[in-house]
């Protein structure tokens, strides 16, 4: 039996690389201005063959997202960016606009579906799948019974079609790209990947009558859902005949990249091996509650009663920024960095990446300054710590707090 593929959110060189190097089997990602988060660092056109051939040398498949509307004057860039990414290797596009679609087909491009397409029960995706997609990426609201039934009428049909879902992150108020707020409020659509979420809000209740009365919603967060956690019922989701668990974060910081697949690297191998157990699942959502999260839900998998609405960002750990790297000497493994905030402690768990440089942890066993061992460094001072793995200057240093702390 095929393993399910493990893919992750790439919206900068720097996830990317994390993605890489904690074990996903896959990343997804986009080209600026072009997809669902126009928010994210994304990448240029040019790019693409310095990502595919990083990827391919590291056994690793890259997907394309171009999958929000397009307009007229945009079919002549589009244009372009499919054979670009054809010549560069993209292993699919994803997208649910027919004009990607048609132009992805004909370049023998590998298609597959966005979960923007809103596929949610099996004549729908028969549909795609019988147009040419070799993958469909489910509505967010199947449940694992709908899922399971999709699997089902799919290979007793003999479809050539994976199905995959997501596992891990945001969640959307609304259909995802269907939701206007933003783009009533400020003239930035969801469906063009710019949504600046204010579901994420607090919201303050006004009486029309006497507008001096009003209150605040409580401490929760009414239009702003929880994160999806699937990370418990992972051998449930392998079982309804899931292809690949997608996990969503291409806004989210490169250390998210790293708990999120590092965590699901170590829960689906655990599931293949077969030894899962609730104890480890419950070790690795400790783990996975460390990164910027609003709480969690097992979302619609196990139907539409839930617990859905967020208090707010819920991670128990949190960075704050120390300083920067001025240069990294290879041969001893120590970087001389600058602290330009607050003070770095020995005993201090940090957090370093940078453009180019994937999220890595490491804690300060020991300090230099001028060469003499000291217990802290100040603001404005430069000092040599021990870093195990490669660091580069200007790469940033932020140190890991406890929510308590």
């Amino acid at each position: 039996m095929r393993k399910t593929e493990l893919l992750a959110p790439a919206g900068d060189w720097s996830c990317l690389k994390t993605a890489v190097l904690n074990g996903a089997d896959a990343v997804y990602f986009g080209i600026k201005n072009m997809n669902m988060r126009d928010n994210a660092g994304n990448f240029e056109i040019s790019e693409l063959p310095v990502i595919m051939d990083y990827l391919h040398e590291n056994n690793k498949t890259g997907y394309l997202t171009l999958n929000t509307i397009f307009y007229n004057h945009e079919l002549e860039k589009l244009e372009k960016v499919i054979p670009a990414a054809k010549s560069a290797g993209v292993d699919a596009v994803i997208c649910w606009d027919m004009a990607v679609f048609d132009l992805a087909k004909k370049a023998g491009m590998s298609i597959h579906i966005s979960t923007q397409a809103s596929v949610s029960n099996y004549r729908a995706f028969k549909y795609y799948a019988d147009l040419g997609a070799e993958r469909i990426i489910l509505a967010r609201e199947c449940s694992l019974s709908d899922i399971s039934e999709i699997h089902r009428l799919a290979e007793a049909d003999g479809l050539n079609c994976e199905i995959e879902t997501f596992i891990h992150g945001a969640m959307c108020v609304s259909m995802s790209g269907r939701c206007f707020l933003s783009a009533d409020t400020f003239g930035k659509s969801a469906n063009r990947g710019q949504c600046l979420q204010p579901c994420r809000r607090l919201y303050r209740i006004t009486d029309v009558e006497e507008e001096d009365n009003s209150y605040i919603l409580g401490h929760n967060f009414v239009l702003s859902p929880k994160d999806l956690c699937s990370v418990e019922i992972l051998p449930e989701l392998v079982n309804a005949g899931i292809s690949s668990f997608k996990i969503e974060g291409r806004i989210r910081p490169p250390e998210y990249v790293k708990t999120t697949v590092s965590c699901y690297r170590k829960a689906l191998d655990a599931v293949y091996a077969g030894n899962f157990s609730p104890e480890l699942a419950g070790e690795l959502k400790g783990e996975l509650a460390k990164a910027y999260n609003r709480g969690f839900s097992q979302g619609f998998y196990k139907g539409t009663e839930r617990d859905w609405i967020s208090s707010g960002p819920s991670a128990t750990e949190s960075k704050v920024y120390c300083g920067e790297v001025v240069k990294y000497y290879r041969k001893i493994k120590v970087a001389e960095i600058l602290i330009r905030a607050g003070d770095l402690k020995t005993g201090d768990k940090i957090l370093i990446y940078g453009r180019t440089t994937p999220a890595d942890y490491n804690i300060v066993d020991e300090i230099q300054i001028e060469h003499k061992t000291v217990e802290s460094a100040l603001k404005g001072q430069n000092c040599g710590i021990k870093i195990p793995f490669t660091v580069r200057p200007k790469d940033k240093i932020f140190i890991i707090k406890r929510k308590e702390e």
